[in-house]
């Protein structure tokens, strides 16, 4: 195992992975507000365009728990550079056969698998970024501060989705393929930082022997994948359905596209701020956390579902930002602390593979909910996030002392 590295080793190691999971948010946000309705125009259905989203969420979930695993044998840096490059192939691939299409250059006919493939790139391969980068700071920082070290990442990753569709729709007026070229380069740059900066860290691997793969479903895992499922399925058809749902709910609205960046903008930027308002501010246990964010989820699923204006649609977005920012890092912190060093890597691989449930399930369960009733969609999620409350407060392994003292 490579020697721990120095105080401002991690720094700049930190400091880097954080700029990579901020230009992952720049990419997947913009991704989530163009290509939808780009697609549509192009002659995909609502279902097709979720798949394309879905395939890939599907090779995540795969792959995640691999890289997590990979990164525990062959080290951090290496697992997230791999991540980063792959995320910033994807993106390219993701935009060349939309712009090809819309410029009559290719056949449409050719769009959806394209597009399919291009996704899937993501999914294979830049999956290995998000469990190498959250296993590197639960290798370096103390239970005491974990939670607030993972809001950080979390937040990096958020103050990209804030930047994306704002950054990104204003240099599409100048060049359409531009945006997309500028954030894989941002991927590209801040691979090269880690390479020169992260101690490439892995656990002893000598000690394989004595200490057998953990599985899934442990007592000390499975909880926080089922919750992280629940948060996941929500997420996912918010993110997808926010466009969908702002141009057919407020059609008597000017400018629908800004409407729906703003609405990704005011998600982003109240998450932002819930993770450092209550991992700072009040310093809430990771089950208090839990509790009031899935709390909260629920009275803004059941806003967004009633909501007859673009401002009340914009309060239940801010109050979802809230309660994701609180029910995020206070779960995948939870689950680091209740694992060995040793299990680090897989724990958060397991975390990643099923955060792409979500995206999997929307074509199959969401988008046919939202084609029904648009604010069944929600009333849905909101259901969700109370089966999540009657977790918190039934299961014991939520309650335990290892995932709320300052151990060391």
């Amino acid at each position: 195992m490579a020697s721990a590295p120095s105080r401002n080793s991690f720094s700049g190691s930190n400091s880097w992975l954080k700029i990579g999971l901020f230009s992952v948010g720049l990419g997947q946000s913009f991704a989530f507000v163009l290509v939808p309705p780009l697609a549509r125009d192009l002659g995909l259905t609502e279902v097709q365009t979720s798949t394309i989203f879905a395939i890939s969420a599907v090779a995540w979930a795969m792959t995640s728990a691999t890289w997590g695993r990979a990164s525990d044998n062959y080290g951090r840096r290496n697992i997230a550079m791999i991540g980063l490059t792959g995320y910033a192939i994807s993106l390219i691939a993701l935009i060349t056969p939309l712009l090809l299409a819309k410029h009559g250059l290719m056949d449409v006919l050719l769009l959806f698998p394209l597009l399919i493939a291009g996704r899937l790139i993501n999914g294979l391969i830049g999956s290995a970024t998000r469990p190498a980068a959250f296993a590197f700071v639960a290798d370096h920082s103390p239970p005491s501060i974990r939670t607030k070290k993972f809001a950080r990442l979390e937040s990096s990753f958020l103050a990209g989705t804030v930047l994306g569709p704002l950054l990104g729709g204003f240099l599409y007026l100048f060049d359409e393929a531009m945006p997309f070229y500028l954030f894989s380069s941002f991927a590209i740059i801040s691979a090269i930082g880690l390479y020169k900066t992260m101690p490439n860290t892995s656990r002893d691997i000598s000690r394989d022997d004595t200490s057998p793969q953990i599985s899934f479903l442990e007592k000390s895992i499975l909880p926080f994948l089922v919750l992280a499922s629940l948060y996941s399925f929500c997420q996912a058809s918010l993110l997808q359905s926010i466009g969908f749902y702002v141009s057919d709910s407020f059609t008597n609205y000017d400018d629908l596209p800004l409407l729906i960046s703003l609405s990704f903008a005011l998600l982003s930027v109240s998450t932002i701020i819930s993770q450092y308002f209550f991992t700072d501010y009040f310093e809430l246990k990771n089950y208090q956390l839990l509790i009031l964010g899935s709390i909260i989820m629920i009275f803004s699923y059941i806003q967004a579902a009633y909501a007859t204006s673009i401002a009340m649609f914009y309060f239940a977005i801010i109050l979802n930002g809230m309660g994701s920012g609180m029910v995020r890092p206070a779960n995948a912190s939870a689950l680091s602390l209740s694992q060995s060093p040793d299990n680090q890597g897989s724990a958060a691989g397991y975390l990643g593979s099923v955060i792409p449930i979500g995206h999997m399930l929307t074509p199959v369960v969401a988008m046919p909910i939202y084609q029904y009733n648009p604010s069944n969609l929600y009333l849905f999620s909101a259901a969700l996030c109370f089966i999540a409350v009657i977790m918190l407060l039934s299961i014991s392994t939520f309650k335990a002392e290892y995932i709320e003292e300052n151990v060391t």
